[in-house]
């Protein structure tokens, strides 16, 4: 119902005196009054508007329910508007736009709003009410008056303000104004001058695009770089904007959102000549004519370095000129209304009758979804029906003809968010489609088309007919048909036609990329409902990119089984630093982290003194910020300074002065050289005692005209890395210096091994507050043989986080970041107090919660669609415990990680009673006992290594499982989705199926064959990962997870790796997001798109499972599962089914060219026959009750892809009958090659049989 109001208002509050409602029932309205406001039950969207009667400035608002009543609202929107026609929802700043209201009749409930408003109308919209009664509401409205000074804009007009002089040059200016804009298009301020300066503030596509030059281009050329900010700004609701600037620093600000940045140019003060324009650009001497598209739209409180614009336009001052401006803001009725859901949304008009026959609609819509059927009608004569919809972000026509269809297309990415314009006529022999100011496209018809029955906007009720494409979601205006426009408020009045899920007199659409959300550079795509984030190339994964697809440190990178080679490693984890590419020495005693710089070559200086020094400055290929991280995180860091010198001095024999010195990585000049701490000007002969002149500290200052050595190890972590070298006495005859710069080496991660061990329950460790307004991780080992305790907590004023062992097999994250408490469980079936170590990681962003456990199952938990997104913390971050001192952790905790921050625990830990530095037992330290991910079990006497979990075996996981084998099928025990690794708390329905699968693959092989099948994953829903060599020995990976799609086809590696030497596979998946490491290589990522790998046929992979697979296999390792060494070492076992012999060896440790042994059979012709098939088969159960009699189904399938695979390769034998004699005639030089090209040995291969692997 509509509600006028009577204000009295002061600067500090508004209250709201005697209501009359429009269906007159006479009311009080101020809170504590008597009364209030409660709509009839059968009103259908109730809302209630308030009427300011001016521009107010809004801060606050506040409720009650209905005196003496049980009638109150619980949740409520809250909309503004200049005219009480055209309407906006107000957020929060952190995106929430539902406010909270009461619990009762009786109490007064506050809302501050994060940011004022200048409205005259409100409108609160009930969302929830007393389920047990009904709606009832008394409002009250807090701000002050709020006065401006207004222009209005016809789209064909501007403001010239016209300085006093030629030019007018600035080094600091601010302009602030406020806009609001009918059109996506526009400029709002231009000023240039004749040197090439200018300053440019337009709307461009809804958002608003800022260019600034301080002399270096011409205007507009292809070299100026606009700062954008803002978007749907062509919304007609007032939008502010701030300009800042002090020489070439500016800061622009578009309502909330501020962007920083540097101006291009060489000068610091902008010059502009003659006159700043308003509201357009216009072309010298041709008075009304412009350069761009003008501004149409209104502005107000228009100040230039604190002149008032406008204001002096109204007064009519001299040096203003204006075109046809006004003064006072024009409202156009451009009332829209908003189609909210996908599946239930639609608005149905009746037909009118056309003067000439058939019909025409006019309608603008805006959306960013890419597909939704936009409008739809059933066509005179019977059975046809025509359709208009947005299909992969095209314009759609299409009319169903008595089983045909017949199409036309138009525009594309008409999902942008911006308002397009759709014309459809049919009023001649044929459909005109017309899209924007695009050339129309048709359809051409025998007959005059007629439409029947109603017009259907958006999706269809439930009783017409039904069509498989989504409703439209988004918003439609200035509908017009047959010419006549439709009255959106006769609809919401009941007057005209029917509608469901609609929301009237607003557009509700909103930029969820902006700002955006993805981190580490991720790109944001978004939809109507939600957004998703675009990681590829990021190195990070996640629903908002957030962790890091990469080892923090070398030493982890050990303990996961990888050997020496090149990795890219991220010190600080999700923090805000990127990778960095270091090499990784894995030693027996030690694991070396290796950074090299640009100079790796021996230098020669000659001519060098203090007034002309030799420098040499040294690039590393890690940031500042990455080495400091790195060698904080190291135990010791040393760099080699080889240096060898004739007639060559480091110091003045006189006074002591350095002739020659490095720079550190912070700036500062040191003359200490290796082996010595620094201040000391010395060398390490000096330390030694050795030195060739025992008068001086280094071999150098000898100053001998021999070569000399003065060669050292600087491992003073402060000063750490070298940044520059200075040369600077090789100026005298025959004096000379060489030098070399080793490169960076550091051991130890001091995070892995950090721990602390709680005693006492009302023990905790206390950290400072961290920031995790909107996505944070946490992760940490933990061991105890307590049933319960809480590992950490850290409190807000309501928000929280609390990570807690809830019960001895349980684990439980828990957090409120205003939308009420969310819990989420990982329960393992195994106990977690057993005294070992277990894994937790617990992560938060703006799109979903996780938790993960070991290597069980991550559990998922979305976040609220239109919910609070800032975690608020204000209290001190509890390790061990809680701020209630109860419920206590008691064990030990290692490697807490927040945010890529690790936590001393172990220095903190030494100030707190009840706590130790360091935890007990010989699984505790980072001696690496147990390697390739295998798990470290305390004993009484010692340890023991589980390698469960691990695909190598032996005491210490080192060894390698199997190098042949026959057929084998495992099935996995637990009913869990291997390909969907889904959570049951993750209620989004809407979820695509890929979007939190994960995958980790690894395996081992040799072979010099090509095309083979290394291996395959099948589920029983026909999905499949197939990893596969092609006919050049390249990589290729298969995954078919959408059954409706063909296969995704990757290629990692375009190489052949059918070289008969040992290559490592790892394939990691995570939703969307693949990752692929070949050998020791860089890791590679690729994203699920359709491209033209997408498109290739089966039969690549049938072929190749055809050749089959000759060489040797190992490692195999799919999650936490290594099949094949279950199948060597479990062969009693009811999961593992094994046909034909299986054996055990170490091919990664032999010679292929002597000892390789053989997988499958090549016939002469270099096929295959029917003994002398290949096929890799893992075949892996994914449903709850997998029984023997599942895995005998699963046998027959793989007999009966057996049977069809040799039938085809009998009819290839067959048809190369004709050549079989000849063929035979020479067995023995085809025998010869492929012996040769496979390396083999007679005798293996007089041995071979058929294997299945």
């Amino acid at each position: 119902g509509l509600l006028s109001v009577s204000v009295f208002l002061n600067a500090e509050l508004t209250i709201i005196q005697k209501c009359r409602l429009l269906f007159s029932v006479e009311t009080n309205q101020e809170l504590f009054g008597a009364g209030g406001w409660s709509p009839m039950v059968t009103d259908r969207d109730p809302w209630l508007q308030v009427d300011l009667r001016d521009q107010m400035k809004v801060t606050a608002v506040a409720t009650q329910g209905c005196s003496i009543s049980s009638d109150w609202v619980s949740r409520y929107l809250l909309l503004y508007s200049d005219t009480g026609q055209v309407w906006k929802q107000y957020r929060q700043e952190d995106g929430g736009g539902t406010f909270v209201g009461n619990v009762n009749s009786d109490d007064v409930i506050p809302n501050k709003l994060s940011h004022s408003m200048r409205t005259r109308f409100l409108r609160f919209v009930p969302v929830d009410w007393n389920p047990s009664n009904w709606l009832g509401l008394r409002v009250e409205v807090y701000g002050c008056s709020y006065k401006s000074d207004v222009a209005d804009f016809d789209g064909r007009s501007s403001l010239l303000y016209r300085f006093n002089q030629k030019s007018m040059s600035t080094v600091k200016d601010v302009i602030t104004l406020r806009f609001k804009s009918r059109q996506a298009e526009g400029v709002l301020l231009h000023g240039e001058g004749q040197r090439g300066d200018y300053i440019t503030l337009e709307l461009h596509r809804g958002k608003l695009a800022f260019y600034l030059n301080l002399g270096e281009f011409f205007l507009f050329s292809s070299s100026c770089v606009a700062v954008t900010v803002g978007s749907l700004l062509d919304d007609q609701h007032w939008h502010s904007v701030i300009i800042e600037r002090f020489n070439k620093q500016v800061n622009l600000t578009v309502d909330s959102h501020t962007q920083h940045f540097q101006t291009q140019g060489e000068g610091d003060s902008l010059e502009v000549d003659y006159e700043l324009s308003f509201g357009g650009i216009p072309l010298p001497g041709k008075p009304g004519t412009f350069l761009r598209k003008n501004f149409h739209g209104c502005m107000e409180n228009l100040y230039y370095n604190g002149i008032n614009i406008i204001d002096l336009a109204k007064r009519r001052k001299p040096q203003i000129y204006s075109g046809k401006v006004t003064f006072s803001c024009s409202q156009p009725q451009l009332v829209a209304c908003t189609f909210l859901s996908s599946s239930s949304s639609f608005l149905s008009l009746p037909v009118a009758s056309a003067i000439m026959g058939g019909f025409s609609i006019r309608f603008q819509f805006r959306t960013w979804n890419p597909d939704g059927l936009l409008l739809s009608t059933q066509l005179s004569p019977e059975h046809q029906r025509l359709e208009l919809l947005i299909s992969n972000s095209r314009l759609l026509l299409t009319l169903h003809n008595f089983g045909q269809q017949l199409e036309a297309s138009a525009g594309h990415r008409v999902n942008d968010g911006l308002w397009h314009s759709v014309s459809l006529d049919t009023r001649s022999l044929q459909i005109t489609l017309t899209l924007d100011n695009e050339a129309a496209s048709t359809i051409e018809q025998w007959e005059q088309l007629e439409a029947r029955g109603s017009f259907y906007f958006g999706g269809c009720p439930p009783t017409g007919f039904q069509t498989p494409t989504l409703a439209f979601q988004g918003c439609i205006r200035l509908i017009a048909i047959n010419s006549q426009p439709v009255n959106l408020n006769h609809i919401q009045q009941g007057l005209l036609g029917n509608y469901n899920e609609l929301q009237f007199d607003t557009c509700n659409i909103r930029d969820r990329c902006l700002p955006n959300l993805c981190e580490h550079g991720g790109r944001c795509w978004q939809s109507w409902t939600s957004f998703s984030c675009d990681c590829s190339g990021t190195g990070y994964s996640g629903a908002t990119c957030h962790k890091s697809i990469y080892e923090s440190s070398c030493e982890a990178y050990k303990l996961i089984g990888s050997s020496s080679g090149f990795y890219s490693i991220d010190p600080d984890g999700s923090g805000p630093l990127g990778p960095a590419l270091v090499y990784c020495n894995m030693t027996e005693e030690r694991v070396w982290t290796v950074l090299t710089h640009n100079i790796t070559a021996p230098v020669r200086v000659q001519g060098s003194s203090l007034q002309k020094p030799h420098i040499m400055m040294l690039n590393y290929s890690a940031s500042a910020k990455q080495l400091r991280t790195i060698i904080t995180g190291s135990e010791q860091c040393q760099q080699e300074v080889v240096y060898n010198c004739r007639k060559s001095r480091l110091f003045n024999t006189k006074d002591g002065r350095p002739l020659s010195w490095w720079v550190d990585q912070g700036g500062e000049r040191r003359s200490y050289w290796g082996g010595f701490l620094p201040g000391v000007q010395q060398c390490s002969c000096s330390l030694e005692e050795n030195c060739i002149d025992m008068n001086y500290f280094c071999n150098c200052d000898a100053d001998i005209d021999t070569w000399a050595n003065d060669t050292g190890v600087l491992s003073y972590k402060d000063h750490l890395p070298m940044s520059h070298i200075v040369i600077g006495d090789t100026n005298r005859t025959g004096s000379e210096a060489i030098y070399r710069i080793g490169p960076l080496r550091c051991y130890g991660d001091k995070s892995i091994w950090n721990a602390a061990s709680f005693y006492q329950e009302s023990s905790s460790l206390l950290f400072p507050t961290l920031r995790a307004e909107l996505a944070f991780d946490i992760s940490f080992y933990f061991k105890t043989t307590a049933n319960s305790g809480v590992f950490l907590e850290i409190m807000g004023h309501k928000d929280f986080i609390r990570v807690e062992l809830s019960s001895p097999s349980v684990v439980t994250f828990s957090f409120d970041v205003g939308n009420g408490p969310a819990v989420l469980s990982v329960k393992s079936h195994l106990p977690l107090n057993d005294r070992q170590w277990h894994y937790v990681r617990a992560e938060r962003n703006v799109k979903e919660a996780s938790l993960q456990v070991n290597q069980l199952p991550l559990r998922f938990l979305d976040a609220p669609a239109d919910g609070h997104r800032h975690l608020r913390l204000s209290g001190q971050l509890f390790v061990g415990g809680t701020a209630s001192q109860q419920r206590g952790f008691l064990g030990c905790i290692r490697t807490l990680t927040f945010n890529g921050v690790t936590f001393d625990l172990e220095e903190r830990a030494k100030m707190v009673p009840g706590v130790s530095s360091g935890c007990p037992g010989y699984c505790s330290s980072s001696s690496s006992l147990c390697h390739n991910s295998g798990k470290c079990i305390e004993k009484s006497s010692g340890y023991t290594c589980d390698c469960s979990q691990s695909a190598f075996g032996g005491p210490t996981c080192k060894e390698v499982s199997f190098d042949r084998e026959s057929s084998m099928t495992f099935t996995f025990q637990e009913p869990f989705s291997v390909m969907q690794n889904r959570s049951s708390q993750a209620s989004s329905a809407r979820r695509e199926s890929i979007s939190r699968a994960r995958e980790d693959v690894a395996f081992t092989f040799i072979t010099s064959q090509s095309p083979a099948l290394l291996l395959t994953v099948n589920t029983f829903s026909q999905q499949y990962v197939a990893v596969i060599l092609t006919h050049n020995g390249s990589l290729q990976i298969w995954y078919h997870l959408q059954t409706h799609r063909t296969p995704d086809v990757f290629s990692p590696i375009l190489s052949s790796l059918a070289d008969g030497q040992i290559h490592r596979i790892r394939i990691h998946r995570e939703g969307k997001d693949l990752y692929v490491q070949v050998s020791n290589g860089h890791i590679k990522s690729f994203m699920w798109t359709c491209n033209e790998l997408s498109c290739l046929l089966l039969t690549e992979v049938l072929l190749a499972g055809s050749k089959g697979f000759i060489g040797c296999l190992s490692s195999v390792q799919f999650n936490n599962v290594a099949p094949l060494k279950a199948a060597l070492l479990n062969r009693g076992s009811s999961l593992v089914t094994i046909r034909g012999p299986l054996m055990q060896s170490n091919c990664g440790a032999l010679n292929p060219m002597t000892t390789t042994y053989i997988i499958g059979s090549s016939s002469p012709q270099g096929g295959r026959t029917t003994t002398e098939f290949l096929y890799l088969l893992l075949l892996i159960c994914v449903f709850p009750g997998c029984s023997s009699g599942v895995v005998t189904a699963v046998v027959f399938i793989a007999v009966c892809i057996l049977a069809v695979v040799t039938r085809r390769l009998y009819l290839r034998q067959a048809h190369r009958s004709n050549h079989s004699i000849k063929e035979k005639e020479h067995p023995h030089n085809v025998e010869t090659g492929n012996r040769t090209e496979l390396h083999l040995q007679n005798s293996v291969r007089d041995n071979m049989k058929e294997y299945y692997i």
